[in-house]
């Protein structure tokens, strides 16, 4: 197996972190353009010799419209990541590397500035769950997870692969 393409490390500041976010606006989003992510995805994560499993799912219906594994290995400890990061991106509208950084990775300061008690372990402020925006719809539409890999990442892999899809459809 070939070593992965190396990935950029994200940024850990604030503002950095929000203004990428920010940049990446669908024009629209259906099934078909998850599919086409996901599918990129898979084919990034590939090039890594961890088991990641993809994830995505629209906001309002909790439905999936995506999942699959890049190989063997992934366990169900991945789908309880998959969903605890995707509570947390449809609870705050950002992602977990933007929540992870805006708390320092405390997670038991997480838990007591939100006033989240036994309900913590239902959030995750670890980087791979990403918000689908599309331009001109106010909130989030949908929300994108990797979880596989170190959390920075499985944030940096949805990144950069929204960022190239993107630029081709301009």
């Amino acid at each position: 197996m070939a070593n992965p393409q190396a990935l950029a490390d994200p940024p850990r500041d604030l503002a950095a972190i929000e203004s990428i976010e920010a940049s990446l606006l669908f024009p629209s989003f259906t099934s078909d353009t998850a599919w086409e992510i996901g599918c990129l995805l898979r084919s990034r994560l590939l090039q890594f010799h961890a088991p990641v499993a993809v994830n995505i799912s629209l906001a309002n219906s909790n439905q999936v419209i995506f999942h699959t594994c890049t190989r063997s290995g992934t366990a169900p400890a991945n789908d309880v990541w998959v969903s605890r990061k995707r509570a947390t991106v449809l609870m705050w509208g950002y992602s977990t590397w933007y929540m992870h950084n805006k708390m320092g990775g405390d997670e038991k300061g997480f838990r007591d500035r939100y006033m989240l008690g036994e309900r913590a372990g239902d959030y995750a402020i670890h980087g791979g769950g990403f918000p689908i925006r599309v331009r001109g719809v106010e909130g989030v539409v949908g929300v994108i997870v990797v979880s596989g890999l170190k959390q920075e990442q499985d944030h940096q892999v949805i990144v950069e692969v929204l960022q190239e899809y993107l630029k081709k459809q301009t």
